[in-house]
């Protein structure tokens, strides 16, 4: 028969294999409308289309409204994505008691396997090459240079590529088009792209733009699209099979940005499993607008929490890095995040997608080699983080090249020299005039400074005793500057004027001393500089950006390592060896000066410790985690509205192109410099850009977006407020514990494991109850900077008045973390903003 046509519908049908925890088998054909003219709750029900399909028999299809899911959930009624069962089943409004009902393995299923069968056969093959081929360049012999450089490039490539495949295991194959043409062949999307020996095409990489359809197709314009199917796997095996039918008259556009709701709605309702997944099978036409925009430019992606801007962020990285890929390969991405438990939940996000020339960040981990643990009040980094401290840098560093007030003197043979005010200036002028940074300047002041005491020290001992010329000429001069040069205590007396500096000595020098905080900060005030005054010791996540800037300023030191240098141990080890080598040396003791030239002569322990570096290949995330120099070849920042300005300096010296991706919400930025819009964070820094809003909330269900909301309109940003998604059925709690909150929450907590099972527990609150919290087993921990970002399945806010009082933002982050359930534990009844609807 004909399907029957409904306007601003598409079908989604949901065809499940019996891969479920009891072997049962479960069949749904679900209509979804994502339109208006359908009030809510469940349609007409339509019966016969499945016997058209596939040959499945027939089974039942519901019509059901996207607002109607989460009202049938609330009623005890399954939602349009749950593991349905056929409706002629006996039901309960128990969910944990309903029964499974067995049936035949569907068609769709069925064939979906087979499919699945052949592209793991392809990729198993394809590794098996690459296997062998990596074996046969490992065992090629090579007579030189260039032939070693060929065997380690194509070693690099097969390993590259046996990663490649290795990392799309999980999730191979998510997707297939059926067109309307029927002369034009079904699409299979995913991770990747795999051809067959011959040339065909089995598998199309959801980055192409072939593969852009599968996101943009809708019942409203299809595009040629008569269907699409999303295929959900556990390893190797087809779970379910989520049809939808786009080949429907549709009058209008029914204005929504949500498409697939079957399969978006399933992955929204999944447990938490502290990584965060991808969404590569469920992007929206909205996002994946932002996903494919162009690499130039500052691209800004504004919204709520989770409108799935860290997704987007993410794909986009994954994006960019396939159609960009010469370029992007040699530089590389860099991802900044908020903190390290941050990082550690996208870990296996771009993986998983088959991209690793990423490089994760927080702004603390910037600097190779600095450990930024040392503790630090918000007042004191919020100094740190203005703009002006740049020219505070600057002006340590110019204070340390120095012109004394007086001669001072020097000795050289018994003579007595002088260091001269109008000379060492003219040196250091002539320093600061090359434009070099301050070590690699330093050279020049020097030079000049020395020349200057050769020339007293030949006036002197070349003085003509009958009154005339200099008896020394040019070359005599040049000869008293080279031993000049080496006198250890003049080379000192020289190195105070203008010395050779790290970025930690600048620093640590000039946070210890309120003399050289007064002259370097004149520009901030009194109460300012005295918060930049402590003791030597540690650097905090503030004093990164500082040490960057610095660094800037400074330039290398002689002694610094290259990006994969020798380590510490071989270093040491290459001493040893000079050691052995100079105590083994034959010399002639007659000789005082003897002229036997010695290994310890022309090389040093850097020099050979360098040698001792293993000859590989190492991937560009690898390289540029260790040079701090690195450029990228684009930038993703999320949280963005975190970062203080002096950070924004390091991560714009990081990407000359200025090819940047912003995520952030100006509504959880915390703290006293907390941008009031994104102009005032990239409107001075000479940068194109461009804002796009993410308006749709997938997280956070409408039960807890009508608390967060009332904090948000609290706040008054002017900004949209977000649209949930979904509802999850489950209303926001509040228990107030008096004096057994620590008994009270460790109880809730137990009690919303249970509820959850397998999915994730919070509890977010300020940093002085998480320090008494933190034993608690079966959740985590955390304080609203470390929950920033991060998601799980039920959260609890405990003292919720003493969140808000660092921040309204603060206590916006903590109520908007939840997937699920939301729980506040209060020792007396809150007070605030929303607290009324609890």
């Amino acid at each position: 028969m004909n399907p029957t046509r409904l306007p601003h519908c598409s079908l989604a049908i949901s065809s499940v294999s019996p891969v479920t925890p009891r072997g049962a088998v479960k069949t749904a054909y679900t209509v979804t409308n994502g339109g208006p003219g359908v009030g809510g709750g469940v349609g007409e029900v339509i019966r016969g289309l499945a016997a058209e399909r596939d040959g499945a028999a027939p089974a039942a299809v519901r019509l059901i409204s996207s607002t109607a899911i989460g009202t049938a959930r609330r009623r005890g009624r399954p939602s349009a994505v749950a593991l349905a069962r056929d409706v002629s089943a006996p039901t309960s409004s128990a969910p944990s008691q309903r029964r499974a009902v067995s049936a035949a393995i569907t068609p769709a299923a069925r064939a979906e396997q087979v499919r699945l069968d052949g592209l793991y056969a392809r990729v198993d093959r394809l590794r098996d090459e690459a296997a062998e081929r990596l074996g046969e360049a490992g065992r090629r012999h090579v007579e030189n240079d260039q032939e070693r450089s060929q065997r380690d490039a194509e070693t690099l490539l097969y390993r590259r590529r046996i990663a490649l495949l290795d990392a799309v295991e999980e999730g191979l194959c998510f997707g297939r088009l059926d067109y309307i043409d029927p002369h034009e062949a079904p699409m299979y999307l995913g991770r990747i792209g795999i051809h067959a020996e011959g040339g065909e095409q089995l598998l199309v990489d959801w980055r192409s733009e072939a593969g852009r359809r599968f996101y943009l197709a809708t019942a409203a314009n299809p595009a040629g699209v008569r269907r699409r199917r999303h295929l959900h796997t556990r390893g190797r095996r087809i779970r379910s099979v989520n049809d939808e039918v786009l080949d429907l008259d549709a009058a209008a556009d029914s204005g929504s940005t949500i498409g697939s709701e079957g399969a978006l709605m399933a992955a929204l309702d999944a447990a938490r499993t502290g990584t965060m997944k991808d969404i590569v099978a469920t992007i929206q036409a909205e996002q994946d607008r932002i996903i494919r925009a162009p690499l130039e430019g500052v691209m800004i992606v504004d919204g709520a929490p989770g409108t799935g801007k860290t997704a987007v962020a993410l794909h986009r990285a994954a994006y960019l890095l396939y159609e960009h890929r010469d370029r992007l390969k040699r530089q590389g991405v860099l991802i900044i995040g908020p903190g390290k438990q941050f990082l550690r939940y996208i870990s296996e996000v771009l993986p998983g997608l088959a991209e690793t020339d990423v490089l994760l960040r927080t702004p603390a981990q910037l600097v190779p080699g600095i450990a930024a643990d040392r503790p630090e009040t918000e007042a004191v980094a919020a100094v740190k983080g203005r703009a002006v401290m740049a020219g505070v840098i600057a002006s340590a560093v110019a204070d340390r090249q120095v012109v004394p007030r007086e001669p001072l003197p020097v000795d050289f043979e018994g003579h007595e020299l002088w260091l001269r005010p109008e000379k060492i200036t003219a040196a250091r002028d002539a320093a600061r005039e090359t434009g070099l940074a301050h070590n690699e300047a330093r050279e020049t002041f020097h030079k000049r400074v020395i020349a200057d005491l050769a020339t007293q020290y030949a006036d002197i001992i070349g003085e003509d005793p009958l009154g005339g010329e200099n008896l020394l000429g040019l070359a005599d001069r040049a000869q008293f500057a080279v031993e000049i040069a080496s006198d250890p205590v003049i080379r000192g007396q020289i190195e105070e004027l203008w010395p050779e500096l790290t970025p930690e000595e600048l620093l640590e020098d000039l946070f210890a001393s309120r003399e050289r905080i007064a002259s370097a900060a004149a520009v901030l005030g009194p109460e300012e500089r005295a918060l930049l005054h402590r003791r030597p010791g540690g650097w905090s996540e503030a004093d990164v950006a500082l040490l960057d800037e610095a660094a800037e300023h400074l330039g290398e030191v002689e002694r610094a390592q290259r990006p994969g240098g020798p380590s510490a141990e071989q270093i040491a080890y290459a001493q040893d060896v000079l050691t052995i080598a100079q105590g083994s040396a034959s010399f002639d003791f007659e000789d005082e000066e003897s002229e036997l030239l010695q290994a310890t002569d022309v090389i040093d322990e850097f020099w050979l410790g360098e040698r001792q570096v293993d000859e590989r290949f190492v991937s560009v995330a690898e390289r540029a985690a260790a040079d701090r120099r690195w450029i990228f070849g684009h930038v993703i920042v999320d949280e963005a509205q975190e970062l203080s300005p002096m950070e924004w300096r390091a991560l714009l010296r990081r990407c000359v192109t200025r090819s940047f991706t912003v995520a952030g919400d100006l509504a959880q930025a915390a703290g006293p410099a907390a941008p009031a819009s994104w102009g005032a964070v990239f409107g001075d820094a000479d940068l194109v850009w461009r804002a796009e809003q993410l308006t749709v909330s997938y997280r956070t269900p409408k039960e807890i977006m009508n608390v967060a909301v009332r904090v948000l309109d609290a706040i008054g940003i002017d900004a949209p407020r977000p649209r949930s998604v979904r509802e999850s059925g489950h209303e926001p709690w509040l228990e107030v514990a008096g004096e057994e909150l620590d008994r009270v929450v460790e109880e809730q907590v137990a009690a919303e494991k249970r509820i959850v099972g397998e999915g994730s527990v919070a509890v977010v609150t300020t940093a002085e109850r998480a320090a008494g919290l933190a034993g608690i087993a079966d959740a985590s921990v955390l304080t609203v900077k470390q929950a920033k970002g991060l998601e799980f399945d039920s959260v609890i806010v405990v003292d919720p008045d003493a969140v808000a009082a660092t921040g309204l933002r603060n206590l916006y982050v903590a109520l908007t973390r939840a997937t699920k359930r939301l729980g506040v534990v209060a020792p007396d009844k809150p007070v605030f903003p929303g607290a009324e609807v609890l």
